[in-house]
């Protein structure tokens, strides 16, 4: 009981509401009492007359302010006008339109989280996933080029270059230059520290060779997130973060893949052949690119986690009307029992899924640790988006399995949920780690 009392005085700070605890407390007779003493529990009841816990307490993570929720409508119409009639085209295509590229641009959505100072919307991580879960509720191929832009290339660029180069960089991509994260090879996908791309230093700059593949946005990127390493004795600790213009002549875009899903999303290899970058296009420092990498992924994961959701959120909506329309002997599909058990059960996934995602946001917003947040998010949205989009196919019948309809490329779509930002057993495979850290068993 000692120890309780110990730990509710740190809790409070040895504030007012710890000296009433110590005043009025009645120990019990056993110290092994499992329950605690009733003043006491009245004492925490109480404090809230006592202290303004709403200065203190945070938020529900599901609630938004006045200005995240008339974000997300102007996003929602943008989305519906400007991105829904291109989808099935970009889909056929295989690539994003030039116009909604533009129109992104121009409502500042490709530097949200950019400082207005370089021509960005200064937005928090929170609102950017807001963003692309509304777009991927319509497009999840336009908003994986939106996310992969603001989540990973802007913010490594935003937290490790200098202010010369933040000028430079961030302002292009802020206003019309798509930026590309290159990371992947062919013998170091989940283990991304494998890379074999080097760059060998040569007085004032280095040069870059080798190849990478399963590269996003790479054939409308104008600037590219390079990791090459410069000093392979040091293993990972060498890996460098290097920043190329798409114009540099050592980089080739070797080929473009056909892809399953995302299809509007260009997904390529690239080669770099006597690459040269100068020492002044380091991002960050020779041997911190590792650190980088990571860091970029762990809010990239999130931003997948809104996009999954955002897909979710998609299916459901072309779904649910058609099951409330559709009529089969004699009754609406949606109102037979067997039927509203199944897509309760699916909204009850999709609202822990988006907790999961904006409880990551807040908590990166916020500055603390989101590693195993990320892995949450990422993995169950990506868990509970296929269920959906599967689901939602198997209860419009017929009609699920036909192109027109739009429930088979939210399915096709989804699949690459479950692998690109690292796969479903390397999120499993973080959050393990972390809850070894955390019962102290982490070392053998």
């Amino acid at each position: 009981m000692n120890n309780l009392f110990r730990s509710c005085v740190r809790l409070f700070n040895y504030g007012s509401v710890a000296a009433h605890i110590r005043n009025n407390v009645r120990y019990c007779a056993s110290p092994s009492s499992e329950k605690l003493p009733l003043s006491l529990r009245r004492t925490f009841a109480s404090a809230e007359s006592s202290t303004n816990l709403h200065s203190v307490m945070p938020g529900p993570c599901l609630v938004f302010s006045e200005d995240e929720n008339m974000l997300r409508d102007t996003v929602r119409k943008f989305a519906q006008s400007s991105i829904a009639p291109k989808v099935k085209d970009m889909d056929e295509r295989g690539e994003t339109d030039k116009e909604v590229i533009s129109q992104l641009f121009s409502n500042g959505l490709m530097g949200l989280e950019v400082p207005v100072e370089y021509g960005g919307s200064g937005l928090t991580f929170t609102q950017a996933c807001i963003v692309i879960e509304e777009i991927a509720r319509v497009d999840p191929a336009v908003a994986v080029l939106v996310d992969v832009h603001n989540t990973v290339v802007n913010t490594a660029i935003r937290k490790w270059a200098n202010p010369e180069q933040k000028k430079k960089w961030l302002t292009a991509l802020a206003t019309d230059t798509i930026g590309s994260f290159c990371l992947s090879e062919a013998g170091s996908g989940s283990d991304a520290f494998a890379l074999k791309t080097r760059a060998l230093e040569k007085g004032d700059h280095f040069v870059i060779d080798g190849g990478k593949l399963w590269i996003s946005n790479a054939m409308e990127a104008g600037l590219f997130v390079v990791f090459a390493n410069a000093n392979p004795e040091k293993g990972h600790r060498g890996i460098t973060a290097f920043v190329l213009d798409s114009k540099n002549p050592g980089l080739t875009i070797a080929k473009k893949e056909d892809k399953l899903g995302i299809r509007a999303s260009s997904t390529c290899e690239l080669v770099f052949q006597n690459a040269i970058v100068p020492k002044e296009d380091i991002l960050g420092e020779v041997g911190t690119g590792y650190k980088i990498a990571i860091e970029s992924l762990n809010e990239g994961r999130i931003g997948i986690g809104a996009q999954m959701i955002g897909l979710a959120q998609g299916s459901m909506d072309i779904i649910f009307p058609y099951l409330h329309e559709r009529r089969q002997f004699g009754s609406r599909i949606g109102d037979f029992q067997g039927v509203q058990f199944q897509y309760a059960q699916a909204r009850v996934e999709l609202e822990a899924a988006r907790a999961l995602v904006y409880n990551a946001a807040r908590m990166n917003d916020a500055g603390l640790s989101i590693r195993k947040e990320a892995a949450f998010a990422k993995y169950y949205s990506a868990q509970v988006a296929e269920r959906i989009a599967s689901k939602s196919i198997d209860w419009a019948g017929g009609m699920g399995f036909v192109k027109e309809f739009g429930l088979e490329k939210y399915y096709r779509d989804v699949k690459i949920g479950h692998i690109y930002e690292g796969t479903d057993n390397i999120q499993l495979q973080t959050i393990a780690k972390e809850m070894q850290r955390e019962y102290g068993f982490d070392r053998k």
